[in-house]
């Protein structure tokens, strides 16, 4: 791997971890393209041959893992797990969630149940594997 390579997926890499700890805040292109210091272009299209998303869906796919765990965990209302997570509409965040689960979010609340394993065995099940 070239260093120039290596420098690219460093920048990426702290673009991604500014979206893993910042999920809930309205991050947009340009912002994680500053981060990573590189044009918006640029960003797009490097995130998306090295992770193998958009950054638009990774964000989403991050959004809706945390709202899973929320709606598994929680009582709180789906409502106000959407916004919690940095959805802005229920709308986008109901459909965004069947896309991506298969179900809805009430749906899906109600089909999860506890079971007593550790908590990784949890997100490895849960985690969503395809998108769209």
């Amino acid at each position: 791997m070239s260093r120039a390579v290596e420098e690219t997926n460093r920048r990426l890499l702290r673009a991604r971890d500014a979206m893993d700890r910042a999920y809930a805040q309205p991050l947009d292109i340009p912002a994680l393209a500053r981060i990573a210091y590189v044009s918006e272009a640029y960003f797009i299209r490097t995130f998306r041959a090295t992770f193998g998303e958009t950054p638009h869906r990774y964000l989403q796919r991050r959004r809706v893992e945390r709202s899973m765990f929320m709606l598994r965990e929680t009582t709180r209302s789906v409502t106000d797990i959407c916004t919690a997570v940095g959805f802005t509409s229920l709308g986008t965040f109901s459909r965004t969630f069947r896309d991506i689960v298969g179900q809805s979010p009430t749906e899906y609340r109600h089909a999860a149940k506890q079971v007593a394993v550790p908590t990784c065995f949890t997100r490895a099940w849960t985690r969503p594997v395809n998108f769209g």
